[in-house]
Formats: C-alpha cells, structure tokens, sequence
C-alpha cells in the first residue's frame, strides 16, 4: 500500500468511494488515459490489490494536498453533459472528470459525510499537469449536493447544463424498459429532495405514465437550476442547452474556458472540435452517428411522439403555474 503522503501528493490516486459503517474512504490509482474513454470514472476497477487503498476519514480530513482550479459541470441528464466533460479534457490546458464515484456516494450518504465535502473536492481538484484545471462533472443523481459542492469550493464557477423536453423524453424512451424505469426513478428522488405539490394524490401519481413521471424529474431539475440561479451562488453559475453545444461547439467550449477565467487559444479549441473526441460516442465508445448523441434526436415511435406532444403541454401548464418558463434560457454565451 502506498503511504499516505503519495496518496495525497498524486492526483492520479482518485477518491472512489465510502465505506460509512467503517467511516473509511477507497482511493484508485488511475492513469489521465481514461479520462476521454468510456465508461464513467465511477464503474473503474482497479487491475490489482495494489491499485487501491482504503484510509480513514481523519486521515483524508488531515490530508492538505496542493489545490488547483475546479469547476463543474452539473446537468439534467440526456443534455450532451458527457461530451462537454470529455472535450474538456485537453492536456495543458485542463482534465475533465466524468461522473467520479466519490461525488455519488458522499450524495446517498446525506449528512453523515457532509465533512467529506470539502476534503474531496480539494483532492478531486489537484493537477494533473502545469497550470491546469480540472472540471468535474458529476451524475444528475449527486444534483442534491450542488450547494455544499459550490460553498466548499468558493472559487468555482459551475455549467447548470440541460436540453428541452422533447430530446429528454426520446431518450429516455429508446432505453426501453431500462430508460423508463429510470424515469420513474428520477421522479421519486427529485420529489424527494425537490418536490413540489403536483394537485395529485397518491393513487394519481401512481397512475401517472412512465413518460409523465419522467417529465416531472425532468421539470423539477429545470426548478432545481431554477433556484440555484437565484441563490446565493448565482453569479457564479451559467445555463448552456445541450442542443446548442451540439450546433456551436467551438463558441461552447471558448465560453466554458472564460467562465472559468481560462485564456486558451482559438487554435487548441478547433483542434479539440475537429478531433476525435466528437467523432466518437462520449458514453459507449465506437464511431458516432449524428441522432445517437446524448441528446437522442432520432424520433421515437408515433405513439411516444403524440405522448410527447402531450406532456410538453401537461407541463407548460405546471410550468405556468409555478411562474418558471422551461426549458431554462441559455445564459453562457
């Protein structure tokens, strides 16, 4: 095992994830190599016993590792957010950090690991070479955590990204059984945390379709980044659409790189539009095919597109009533 002072010196050594009961936190050893592939940074398994180690939470609260800029990528799931994270990735310039599994279980476990917060974003911030950021972006699931996320790092700037409806429902409804169970899944947990009063008693929501369960999850991020603009953090946050990345790559990545107070050449940014990262698939890897992107712009069945149709207008009336216009307007650039 390697001696703690490695472990916190060596970006390379990532926080994985918490054993609560034994109030001990799992580290991996992991090469920048993986960063612009598939899978997510949380499914890495180490190749040896020796890839990993385990140590305590006084030790990683004791930890104080060099720090470097870090900056997020929050998003509302389906929106090209793994794309961005992945083009971001760019040596000399910054590393970009897809779904890291420590952010997702200091989520689920809630208060008992809110003194994690810290200590892990300042080691999820050390650099990987001279100069460099590191933007993370974190599962749609870990959204909760947003807040002590941004106050443990007040020199963060943070990407709220999202799509409209329509490419979110086709998405969500090409997963098959999987997407809709999903969907039903991110409703359950955004009412959880974020949950407003529908009208509907409990035998109606369970009535509701898996595509109107779906479109509340999706509703209740678009009130979630909502409230976050309106906070105390506002200033530090900027809405991009994911459809709009897709169209103005360059611009996005040029506006991202500013928000972060980044000077990079024009000439980097082209290279990064016009390389492989955007001719692959950012999720499962192989050659891309325009309409399989994140934003799942194939159409669906025509019994999925007139539901479609008709939860856009179910919750334009939601929408209304709660005084917020969806989807968020792009504020980036």
């Amino acid at each position: 095992m390697p001696d703690i002072a490695e472990i916190e010196r060596d970006p390379r050594w990532l926080p994985h994830t918490v054993d609560m009961p034994g109030r001990r936190m799992q580290f991996v050893r992991i090469t920048r190599e993986v960063f612009s592939q598939p899978p997510f940074l949380a499914d890495f398994k180490p190749a040896g016993a020796e890839g990993a180690a385990w140590l305590s939470f006084d030790q990683v609260k004791a930890m104080q590792p060099h720090t470097g800029p870090l900056h997020f990528i929050f998003h509302s799931a389906f929106c090209r957010s793994t794309l961005l994270v992945r083009a971001l990735e760019t040596e000399g310039v910054s590393a970009g950090l897809a779904e890291p599994g420590i952010i997702a279980r200091l989520a689920e476990a809630g208060e008992g690991a809110a003194s994690l917060v810290k200590p892990v974003c300042d080691l999820l911030s050390r650099p990987w070479g001279q100069g460099e950021a590191v933007f993370v972006k974190p599962t749609n699931h870990a959204n909760m955590l947003i807040p002590a996320l941004l106050e443990a790092r007040p020199d963060a700037r943070a990407v709220l990204m999202t799509n409209g409806l329509a490419p979110f429902l086709r998405s969500v409804s090409k997963r098959g059984l999987m997407g809709r169970r999903w969907g039903r899944q991110l409703y359950l947990e955004m009412m959880g945390y974020a949950g407003i009063d529908l009208g509907m008693d409990a035998r109606e929501q369970f009535s509701m379709t898996d595509l109107q369960a779906a479109t509340v999850g999706w509703f209740l991020s678009q009130r979630l980044f909502a409230s976050l603009l309106q906070g105390s953090h506002g200033e530090r946050l900027r809405v991009l659409d994911g459809d709009r990345f897709d169209l103005d790559r360059a611009d996005t990545l040029e506006a991202v790189y500013d928000l972060a107070g980044l000077d990079v050449e024009p000439v980097t940014i082209e290279a990064v539009v016009d390389g492989p990262r955007f001719r692959s698939h950012a999720k499962l890897g192989g050659d891309f095919t325009k309409g399989e992107g994140d934003g799942g712009e194939n159409a669906a069945s025509p019994i999925v597109e007139e539901e479609i149709v008709q939860m856009h207008q179910w919750i334009g009336a939601v929408a209304q009533q709660a005084g917020l216009k969806v989807p968020l307007a792009q504020t980036l650039f």
